[in-house]
């Protein structure tokens, strides 16, 4: 884990948006990090923490209830 990744090590992702319930990336992304812009890491890393409060009000992941 770098620095500058997100990552927090969860790796689980929601079923319906694909987000990771860690970071809040997606697979696609995760892959991209290393070759995003400085902007483009910017603006995701905005996006995250929003995410990540979304998939974990209610979502439902691996059948719990």
């Amino acid at each position: 884990m770098r620095k500058d990744d997100p990552c927090t090590g969860v790796c689980r992702f929601d079923g319906r948006t694909g987000w990771c319930l860690g970071c809040g990336r997606t697979v696609p992304e995760i892959r991209a990090w290393r070759k995003l812009t400085p902007f483009r890491r910017t603006a995701l890393v905005r996006e995250l923490p929003r995410r990540v409060s979304q998939v974990g009000e209610g979502t439902l992941v691996d059948g719990e209830s």
